[in-house]
């Protein structure tokens, strides 16, 4: 059912994406070739530093790679966007092989795919983008602590602990065992590897000739770490893939299925199709700021992912989500087409099916290296500031979420960020304050309300307006207002115009009431009834 499902979403894209595949000129072809060559660099070391970072093999990630390439990049709803295995799913597969295994994982990223191509279906694409950008930052801030101190182990040849706290909490034990190694380990020469890798990407990110600079830091610094491992014979860990490619694909037995799903099952792989589908949709948002052709499709990319990720969970490969390095590599590059994606795909293809003895010579300590400084990239500082410019709630929200995340898992601190989010939208939405200032010389009063003023509120609204000295002028300030109904307009008018017929002044704001309600026309209504409603603000 899942290979009919999918070869039906493929047939109805087919057509559409036909057209869009080979560029019409020469110039968008070399355009494309040349940008594919950028992205595959900058995909082969990661393709391999995720997978390991999320206790799969090697070839698992490059699958991915090939698939996202290949496959999606065909019929993507963002031609520009590259997809393969990401960082931000690290941590949950890491979570799902150590406690399920493999042969688990294939079956949530194949049902994490079918929820993603019925999203799509159902036209869900821009749902998954009105996520509050504090959960996001928050989310992906707390899986770059988790894949810094998992992958910091990785880099000294040492083991990741069973949870991220533990990993966090262990790190002086692994710099310990770098520093002062025991008799007959080599912690201390896999940590001069990965830290030498981590200088040259920072070295070679600020200071590459600009001739130079299309080449990507983490490629240099995987080759130098692998040049440098095999001219001193290092005895560190290296990559383990196997020389028949093809080997490494174990096809999911779809008739164990309606056995294997469970609740929990069924709860993993929920929660990968929404880390999946928020991160590709965030990125396909960020790719189209950066470019003047056609813009994403969500619906289209979503279903595209979907196919993507039902075939990797059926070939036991990781899961794949739109990436934005890959992505923006590809842009800057110059890719014009789609073509460029499925190229890098293409080029994955051959490197791993011609010379899978180049790759067995990489120390996995360079390619954890590489993690370690994309988790520390990941939390952002200049995401935080951004949030402190519309309040203290988001940054809340956002330090909510990275704790969550950190201290129990990927799913608990998503949801705590999103309960927050909901209760800070409820809060504005039911929060209403008025504040009453009295002029020194008692000749003026000034009335701010602010928050909410809905009919909830009515009975405290209409005390506190009664409890305003009648004596001198009252001005009352609508501007801080966030909604207001009918109700609350209604005995805020009546009120004014009691006052003034027993010879109070009042003014009111009442072009910033009818900013807030202007689809009922309360202007109208209330002249009939004879207001005497004041225009101006009171200055």
């Amino acid at each position: 059912m899942i290979l009919f499902f999918n070869g039906l979403c493929i047939k109805l894209w087919v057509k559409a994406a036909l057209f869009e595949v080979l560029p019409m000129n020469l110039e968008t072809i070399k355009q494309d070739l040349l940008a594919s060559v950028v992205v595959f660099l900058v995909a082969l070391p990661l393709c391999m530093g995720i997978a390991i970072a999320s206790g799969a093999p090697p070839a698992a990630g490059l699958i991915t790679g090939i698939v996202g390439g290949l496959l999606v990049g065909a019929f993507s709803g963002c031609p520009l966007q590259v997809s393969g295995p990401a960082a931000g799913l690290a941590v949950l597969v890491f979570e799902i092989v150590q406690k399920h295994g493999l042969k688990t994982l294939g079956i949530v990223v194949s049902i994490a795919g079918l929820f993603q191509i019925a999203a799509g279906l159902l036209r869900a694409g821009r749902a998954f983008r009105s996520i509050a950008p504090s959960v996001i930052f928050g989310m992906l801030a707390g899986i770059g602590i988790l894949i810094f101190g998992a992958q910091f182990h990785v880099m000294v040849d040492d083991k990741p602990r069973e949870n991220g706290l533990q990993n966090l909490l262990s790190i002086p034990s692994s710099i310990s065992k770098a520093l002062i190694p025991a008799d007959g380990t080599t912690h201390h020469l896999a940590a001069c590897i990965g830290v030498g890798t981590i200088v040259i990407l920072m070295l070679w990110t600020k200071f590459a000739p600009k001739k130079l600079k299309w080449i990507p830091g983490a490629l240099i610094a995987v080759s130098v770490a692998t040049a440098a491992t095999a001219a001193l014979s290092l005895p560190i860990r290296r990559v383990n893939i196997d020389d028949g490619f093809l080997g490494a694909i174990t096809l999911l037995d779809i008739t164990q299925l309606p056995g294997l799903i469970s609740p929990d099952i069924l709860l993993l792989a929920v929660t990968v199709a929404f880390v999946a589908s928020a991160e590709t949709l965030l990125s396909a948002a960020a790719v189209d700021q950066m470019h003047d052709g056609p813009k994403a499709n969500y619906n289209r990319e979503l279903i595209s992912q979907g196919i993507g990720n039902t075939l990797c969970g059926l070939m036991g490969a990781l899961p794949m989500t739109g990436v934005i390095v890959r992505s923006a590599t590809n842009v800057n590059a110059g890719a014009k087409t789609r073509l460029s994606a499925m190229l890098h795909g293409l080029w994955l293809l051959v490197l791993v099916a011609s010379v899978p003895w180049l790759l067995r010579m990489v120390p996995t300590a360079s390619l954890a290296a590489v993690l370690v400084y994309t988790g520390w990239k990941l939390v952002n500082i200049q995401n935080v500031k951004r949030l402190l410019s519309y309040g203290g709630a988001p940054v809340v929200i956002y330090a909510a979420t990275l704790i969550g995340i950190v201290t129990t898992d990927l799913l608990k601190g998503i949801l705590l960020g999103l309960a927050l989010s909901i209760c800070k939208v409820v809060y504005a939405r039911t929060h209403f304050g008025m504040r009453i200032v009295p002029n020194a010389n008692g000749i003026r009063t000034d009335v701010y309300l602010e928050g909410a003023a809905t009919f909830l509120r009515l009975p405290a609204f209409s005390d506190k307006l009664e409890t305003i000295p009648f004596e001198g002028e009252t001005h009352v300030h609508l501007r801080d207002l966030d909604y207001v109904d009918d109700a609350c307009l209604d005995s805020l008018s009546n009120w004014q115009h009691q006052r003034q017929q027993k010879g109070g002044r009042v003014f009111i704001e009442w072009g910033e009431a009818l900013k807030l309600y202007r689809d009922k026309n309360p202007l109208g209504a209330y002249q009939q009834a004879g207001m005497q409603v004041q225009a101006g603000s009171s200055h």
